[in-house]
């Protein structure tokens, strides 16, 4: 019996001697935890770093944004002049024709004798008119016969043999080409100069 409670004793002053062991450990984890909370100038500059850089991206972002809108309007703006300058670009390219041919017949009653001088004058005048038109909407003639040939304003036909002008210089003009406000509405049809063949 008496070896039984110094048994017991013994196992109680053991349990004490661990409490406190458990104790100091608990302590030490409670310690280490609370550790990042006792130091607020640490936490305050994290999160005012992580604020400063969500605020430098966002700012980033409302800058592109900001330069994405300011283009687009740009660009509408733009879209918008075109489509008013060049709003009617096939209505006069279908007048165009109508020049071509009244043009054709003034050529050809030119030959004919003094009977059709009074038609001659009424076209004459009609063709005037339409000449006025056209520069009253933007379009003007592209210059083409003596010029160099360039393929932006002139489609060449073909090719003849000149010793008067340089190669590629436009001889003839077969049908006439027109910018609307700096913008090809028809190339001129042309017949472009080449070196003659050596003759034997």
């Amino acid at each position: 019996m008496a070896e039984k409670n110094k048994q017991a004793d013994q196992d109680k002053q053991g349990l004490e001697e661990e409490q406190p062991n458990n104790a100091a450990s608990e302590g030490n984890a409670a310690e280490k935890e609370a550790q990042p909370e006792t130091d607020p100038v640490a936490a305050l500059q994290r999160e005012l770093d992580e604020a400063l850089a969500e605020k430098q991206k966002n700012w980033d972002l409302y800058l592109r944004e900001r330069a994405e809108l300011e283009n687009f309007r740009k660009r509408m703006q733009r879209e918008k002049e075109d489509l008013v300058r060049f709003a009617n670009e096939n209505l006069l390219r279908e007048i165009l024709t109508v020049v071509d041919n009244l043009e054709r017949a003034i050529e050809h009653a030119r030959n004919q004798d003094e009977t059709v001088q009074g038609l001659l004058e009424g076209v004459e005048m009609t063709l005037s008119q339409c000449h006025k038109l056209l520069e009253k909407f933007g379009v003007t003639p592209v210059v083409a016969v003596g010029e160099p040939f360039d393929p932006t304003w002139h489609e060449a036909m073909g090719q003849m043999e000149s010793d008067e002008h340089p190669p590629n210089t436009v001889l003839q003009e077969m049908q006439k080409g027109y910018v609307l406000n700096d913008r090809l509405l028809r190339p001129a049809l042309v017949m472009v100069a080449k070196a003659p063949a050596n003759k034997e």
